[in-house]
């Protein structure tokens, strides 16, 4: 598995770097550290803070920044290293998004990880410009990453849907060796019609697919809102990371677009979260 972890100089994109090879220490996976620098052409004494400073300076102050952020990669890199999982540092040029995008899809990557926090050049507030764009357009799974945890617990928000589905061979196949506790849940949506038979069917199916994989998954099941009822179970359990589909029951036309619900857990849960799609499909 090849693996892209956006980073810069702050210390939430470290603890992503970090939390991405804990995630993989006992999977057979490859870490590029990527860091996109700014174009000078596109900063501005102004954005420095500097009115004075001249375009030879602006070139300069980007050069330090990169060599400051390699530093940082380059020791984070060592925690993967040790956890027995390569990882290499990459310098671009460009806007992040764009960069993080083009790259995850010529280089053919399973897996994008940005750090999230309020302090990180990646505009990262609890979900920022970048962070949205790359959600909305990226082909592989994103992990976004808010805080480092063990990962002892993980939860799965399950509907049903094929990405759904998806979803858990991605996850079980990464955690086959870890054997972490998983808790697959369930929301039985009345405004969709679903009765409760159909429901612990959805729940069976989803349980039988983990077991493929050597999981023995615990079941829940809950009434309501399926965006409020996930956050309200991420917010009294003990979860170390968030497993749910980008689409809903219904494949969006244009496929780039995650459904709505996943987009609002995304923002609003405190954990770290994966929004899975398959590239393949």
């Amino acid at each position: 598995m090849k693996v892209l972890v956006a980073v810069d100089k702050s210390e939430e994109s470290q603890k992503a770097l970090k939390y991405a090879c804990h995630l993989l220490e006992h999977f057979d996976a490859k870490v590029d550290a990527v860091y996109v620098k700014p174009d000078e052409s596109d900063i501005g004494a102004e954005t420095l803070y500097a009115p004075f400073a001249g375009q030879e300076q602006i070139a300069a102050w980007i050069e330090k920044e990169a060599e400051a952020v390699a530093e940082g990669v380059l020791s984070s890199c060592e925690v993967c290293e040790s956890g027995k999982v390569p990882c290499w540092p990459k310098i671009l040029t460009g806007d992040p998004a764009d960069e993080i995008l083009h790259l995850a899809e010529t280089q053919s990557y399973d897996l994008i990880v940005l750090g999230a926090q309020e302090h990180s050049a990646l505009k990262g507030l609890i979900l920022g410009a970048v962070h949205a764009k790359i959600l909305h357009h990226a082909r592989q799974p994103v992990l976004i990453v808010r805080n480092f945890r063990p990962i002892h617990r993980i939860l799965i928000a399950y509907r049903g849907s094929t990405c759904d589905q998806d979803a858990l061979g991605f996850i079980g196949r990464m955690m086959q060796k870890r054997k972490p506790g998983i808790t697959i849940l369930h929301v039985q949506e009345a405004e969709r019609g679903e009765n409760e038979p159909s429901a612990q069917t959805c729940l069976l199916n989803a349980g039988q697919k983990l077991k493929e994989f050597e999981h023995a998954p615990d079941t829940k099941m809950t009434k309501g809102d399926f965006t409020d009822e996930i956050l309200k179970e991420v917010a009294t359990g003990r979860y170390d990371l968030v497993v749910l589909g980008a689409y809903g029951h219904k494949r969006p036309k244009y496929l780039s677009l995650i459904s709505d619900e996943a987009l609002n857990i995304a923002r609003l849960t405190t954990r770290p979260v994966l929004v899975f799609r398959d590239a393949a499909k």
